[in-house]
């Protein structure tokens, strides 16, 4: 794998995975939003050549020149609070997502690496793995299976590898501020109390870093169509996550769960990942203490008024 096309690169897996690519000397095409305030995120190197390109201009075919080998296609419309259960609104990006294969064949790639969700999984209170089904609730779920089930298809019509993701919660200093874990490290470092669900939902952290390594080691390692869950492994209530990050600010941090239950309609992420991690012969690095610990180190410079930018 020598080049490769990333769309949605300065999303936070983006931005991890193009990082991987420079670090393995792998020449990367970085394919951006028009207007985006976060293309300070993108890494600077003579490797990585910047696009700006709305995900409606995919298809016009006057993206990129040349040939690549691996086309990783993170980005995804409309994933704001307000849109992401808007039908209309999330079809768009089935279509987006088929324009990328067709970008994809039209750059000689011949490898295509999609990112779906957990929630093509929809509600599960036991162990995800291959076997599981899936059952899309949310129109964003709904949407990220159509276009990996279609996006196969015309992968297998133009005769491009096809690997379908799909993605658990993956966190760092690149995550929206809107995260649970953003908000308790900011309420925790302001002296503020947090409050929470009651947490007993089963939970699985994956560092972005790991996550970059993860989607190189598919581009490099994967040559056959396969549908991956890409997550740690590692899971555990989610409530003991919280309270190991609460430990790390040695008694001055302070917090209150609910009392009340939801069972029925809360998710749980318990997810095997053991193909995965078979096949690319990788196991994440970063436990979630040290991920947290640069959680915190990152907040604390911006609350300390330091020169990161805030996440937007």
């Amino acid at each position: 794998m020598k080049r490769v096309i990333v769309t949605g690169a300065t999303s936070m897996i983006g931005v991890a995975l193009i990082e991987e690519c420079v670090k393995n000397n792998v020449e990367v095409l970085a394919i951006a939003q028009r207007g985006s305030k976060k293309l300070q995120r993108i890494p600077h190197s003579d490797l990585v050549t910047v696009c700006l390109c709305d995900l409606d201009e995919i298809g016009s075919g006057k993206v990129g020149e040349g040939k690549y080998d691996v086309f990783y296609h993170f980005a995804w419309g409309y994933t704001a609070k307000a849109t992401r259960d808007n039908p209309t609104l999330q079809a768009k990006n089935i279509q987006y997502t088929l324009d990328a294969v067709e970008l994809a064949r039209k750059l000689g790639c011949e490898k295509f690496i999609g990112a779906g969700s957990q929630a093509e999984y929809g509600i599960v209170h036991e162990v995800i793995d291959s076997k599981t089904k899936v059952a899309p609730v949310s129109s964003y779920g709904i949407s990220k299976y159509a276009a990996g089930r279609l996006s196969a298809k015309l992968c297998e019509q133009l005769g491009l590898i096809h690997i379908w993701t799909r993605i658990f919660s993956v966190y760092g200093t690149n995550d929206s501020e809107e995260t649970m874990l953003s908000y308790a490290v900011r309420q925790f470092l302001r002296g503020e109390r947090a409050y929470f669900s009651a947490a007993t939902q089963y939970w699985d952290f994956l560092y972005e870093e790991d996550a970059g390594k993860i989607f190189y080691l598919l581009g490099e390692m994967i040559n056959e169509n396969k549908v991956y869950r890409v997550a740690n492994g590692n899971f555990r209530p989610l409530k003991e996550f919280i309270l190991e990050l609460k430990e790390l600010f040695e008694g001055k941090a302070e917090c209150e769960f609910a009392k009340t239950v939801d069972i029925e309609n809360t998710v749980n992420l318990r997810v095997d990942v053991s193909d995965l991690l078979n096949d690319i012969k990788y196991k994440p690095q970063i436990s979630f203490k040290d991920g947290a610990q640069r959680l915190i180190s990152f907040w604390k410079a911006k609350e300390e008024g330091g020169s990161q930018e805030v996440i937007d």
